[in-house]
C-alpha cells in the first residue's frame, strides 16, 4: 500500500514553509492531502498565498478562528473535533506539522490520540514536525507550550540546525528520531526572491527606494495585547524614524490593528501604514529595506538570508542563530532600548553567513519520510 501523508496548517508562514515540501510530493507524485484549519482567515494575510505560491486549495478548510486570545482551549479543542474526523476518514500514514501554532498543537495532538486506540483500530499515525526543537525558553508565549508539546509527540524532528538538535537530545528524545535538514524557509525564500524581483511593483506602489525605509512587523500577544508595552514599542519606533530620518513602512496585521483601535493608541508621524501584502510583495520590502524591525520569527529568518538587519522587538528569540552570525539583535520593547539596536544594526555589514540551510531542506524532509 502507498503511505499517505497530510499536511496540516492554518496560517501565512506555515504556508509559506511548507509550500517548497508540497511542491515536491506532487512533483514526486506522492499521495498526500492538505487540510486548513483556518486559523488566518483574511484573505490578504492567508489565501492569496496559494495564488502566488502556486499551490492548489487544500481538500478540507476548517474555518475554526480563535474567539479570544485567552481562550487557547476553545480554539485547540474546536480543531481537535474536526481533525480527528478527517483523520479517522482518511488513515493517513503521517501527519506533518511546522511550526508553533494552535494548528501544529493540534495536528500533533490529535494524531497522538489516535495512535493510543491502535490496540482496538489497529490503526498507527506518525507526526512529523518541521523545524523542530525552538526554544524561546519564555512559557509565557502560547507558541513556546505549542512547539514543545508537539515535539514530544513526534516521531520524526526535523531540526534547522544542530543547535536544535541538542536541545532536544537535553530534554530525552531519542537521538534517531532528529535530523537535521536546515530550514524549508531558505528553500521557499531562494525559490521566490527571483520572482518577486521579476514580477513585484510594491516599491513603485508605495513610492519607496531601496535602503530609502524602514520595515516594520508587529503582532505577537504578549506585544500588542498590553497597552503599556504596545505604546513603548511605538515610541521606540518614533525614536528610530526620528534619528534614522527614514520613514517606516508597516503592513499591520489585522490583530494589531483591532488593539491599536481598543487601547486608542496612536502610530508615530513617521510610520506608512500600508495593507497586508502577499509573500512575493513582502519579500521585495524585506530585500530592499535599510532595516527590519519585527517580532516575527519568520521574519527573523527571512532578514537573515537576505541578508537584511534585523532588530527583533522582543525580550527573547527561538532563532538564537540569526543574533549569533550578526543579522539580528534583541532590542526587548522599552523605547531607549530599541533606539540603541536599530542604530547599532543600521551600520552592520551585511556579510554574515546564513545559518539556517542551503535551500534543500524540503528534499531532506522527504527522503526520510519516503524511507522510514
Amino acid at each position: 500500500m502507498k503511505k499517505k501523508f497530510c499536511i496540516i496548517y492554518g496560517t501565512r508562514p506555515e504556508i509559506i514553509k511548507l509550500s517548497p515540501l508540497i511542491r515536491l510530493f506532487e512533483k514526486r507524485k506522492i499521495s498526500f492531502f492538505c487540510i486548513h484549519t483556518g486559523q488566518h482567515y483574511s484573505y490578504d494575510m492567508d489565501r492569496v498565498f496559494f495564488k502566488e505560491l502556486g499551490l492548489a486549495e487544500p481538500k478540507y478548510q476548517l474555518n475554526i478562528r480563535s474567539k479570544a486570545p485567552y481562550r487557547q482551549g476553545l480554539h485547540t479543542g474546536q480543531m481537535l473535533i474536526e481533525l480527528e474526523n478527517i483523520l479517522l476518514d482518511e488513515l493517513p500514514y503521517c501527519v506533518i506539522v511546522q511550526g508553533d501554532t494552535n494548528s501544529v498543537l493540534s495536528g500533533a495532538l490529535t494524531a497522538e490520540k489516535i495512535s493510543t486506540t491502535e490496540s482496538y483500530t489497529g490503526f498507527h499515525i506518525k507526526v512529523a514536525h518541521v523545524e523542530a526543537g525552538l526554544r524561546s525558553f519564555d512559557r509565557l508565549m502560547p507558541e513556546e507550550t505549542n512547539r514543545f508539546i508537539a515535539d514530544h509527540l513526534s516521531d520524526f524532528l526535523f531540526t534547522p540546525t544542530k543547535n536544535e538538535k541538542d536541545i532536544l537530545l537535553r530534554e530525552g528524545v531519542p537521538k534517531n528520531w532528529i535530523h537535521v535538514t536546515g530550514n524549508t524557509i531558505v528553500d521557499a525564500v531562494k525559490q521566490s526572491i527571483r520572482i518577486a524581483g521579476k514580477k513585484s511593483k510594491i516599491l513603485e506602489e508605495f513610492c519607496l527606494k531601496q535602503d530609502q525605509y524602514m520595515l516594520l512587523t508587529l503582532h505577537r500577544q504578549e506585544n500588542v495585547d498590553s497597552r503599556k508595552i504596545f505604546a513603548d514599542i511605538l515610541c521606540g519606533i518614533d525614536k528610530v524614524a526620528r534619528s534614522a530620518k527614514l520613514p517606516v513602512v508597516f503592513p499591520m496585521h489585522p490583530r494589531t490593528a483591532k488593539m491599536l483601535e481598543h487601547f486608542s493608541l496612536k502610530l508615530p508621524e513617521k510610520v506608512i501604514v500600508v495593507r497586508p501584502v502577499g509573500f512575493l510583495d513582502f519579500l521585495w520590502l524585506e530585500q530592499n529595506a535599510k532595516l527590519i524591525l519585527t517580532d516575527s520569527g519568520g521574519v527573523q529568518e527571512e532578514a537573515c538570508i537576505l541578508q537584511v538587519p534585523c532588530v527583533t522587538l522582543r525580550n527573547n528569540t527561538e532563532r538564537p542563530e540569526t543574533v549569533k552570525v550578526g543579522a539580528n539583535v534583541i532590542s526587548g520593547t522599552k523605547p531607549e532600548a530599541i533606539l540603541r539596536a536599530a542604530l547599532k544594526m543600521i551600520k552592520r555589514k551585511r556579510n554574515w553567513k546564513n545559518p539556517l540551510g542551503n535551500g534543500r531542506a524540503s528534499e531532506l524532509i522527504l527522503n526520510v519520510l519516503l524511507k522510514s
